[in-house]
């Protein structure tokens, strides 16, 4: 199945509150409990479609594994899968995808940018590309930032969480997605 359109903005709000209530409820939540008990919910950017692209992935015949350092000091290793080239304020931006099996259709599109650390996480955001709800029929990709997410290790140092490569480190502001979190 593939889509056409990107998520409207209401989709994205059901799936932020779906977020919340796993995040203040699931015993599987990736916060500790303590921080559970008292948790009211995560705060995002309102939902912008100015950060929704439906863009080509310029693939390499050949993608080029890439070693990734891990927030606990460890590497984990994905292949650089293609690149996407948007327009986020007023400036061609590049970011790569990555995958860590090729068999996989799913992209991962780990990124800094100049709210890291201020506003948004400061190791970074991903972005999860699946083919039935990321994937036009024509074969382009929606990204769309508004679903930009912290990785688990932003709530617990108990996970070790890929970071974003350099060459993923956007010298523009996202202003989408999720901000950061505060304890």
């Amino acid at each position: 199945m593939t889509t056409q359109n990107p998520k409207s903005a209401a989709e994205i709000e059901a799936q932020r509150e779906r977020k919340d209530e796993y995040f203040g409820e699931d015993p599987h939540s990736p916060l500790p409990p303590d921080v559970r008990e008292r948790f009211d919910g995560l705060d995002y950017y309102e939902v912008d479609p100015d950060y929704r692209f439906v863009v080509e992935l310029e693939t390499d015949d050949e993608p080029e594994p890439v070693v990734v350092g891990t927030s606990t000091d460890g590497e984990q290793e994905y292949l650089a899968w293609g690149e996407f080239t948007v327009e986020i304020a007023g400036e061609a931006v590049s970011i790569t995808a990555y995958k860590s099996d090729p068999q996989e259709e799913r992209l991962w599109v780990p990124f800094r940018d100049d709210t890291s650390g201020q506003e948004t996480y400061g190791a970074g955001r991903y972005l999860d590309l699946e083919p039935e709800h990321h994937r036009t029929d024509d074969g382009r990709w929606i990204l769309d930032f508004n679903e930009a997410y912290n990785p688990t290790c932003a709530y617990s140092d108990r996970y070790e969480c890929p970071l974003p490569p350099t060459e993923n480190w956007l010298d523009v502001p996202v202003e989408a997605g999720e901000r950061s979190f505060e304890k």
